[in-house]
């Protein structure tokens, strides 16, 4: 997508402090961190939300949620916890129309968090 901001960065249009890169995702620090570690990760593929993921590439979910508990080990965040969240729309608090997953962690969290 052209006018995608998460696609630019996966082509290298906007820099970016990576984290980790693969064939499948990228994943970086948010601009805007809501907690000490605020790492978000994405597909490369570009699919607007998580209603836009075919079934037969429903894999690439998976392998997001375990290399968010990857990075989160990296990041020390495994004995004390970390949140994972995946905004669907814009009522759910989606801005960026590229499905993401946001990794949070390094201060306690709360419920309910919206």
């Amino acid at each position: 997508m052209e006018d995608c901001i998460f696609c630019k960065i996966i082509n290298k249009q906007i820099p970016s402090k990576i984290v980790f890169e693969d064939d499948e995702m990228l994943a970086f620090e948010d601009i805007n961190p809501q907690a000490p570690v605020h790492i978000l990760i994405i597909p490369k593929e570009h699919y607007a939300s998580l209603n836009e993921i075919p079934e037969e590439k429903k894999a690439i979910l998976g392998n997001i949620v375990m290399r968010a508990r990857k990075i989160a080990a990296e990041k020390g965040l495994k004995e004390n916890g970390y949140r994972i969240v995946l905004n669907t729309l814009r009522d759910a608090g989606q801005d960026v129309f590229h499905i993401h997953f946001h990794l949070l962690g390094g201060r306690k969290m709360m419920w309910p968090p919206g």
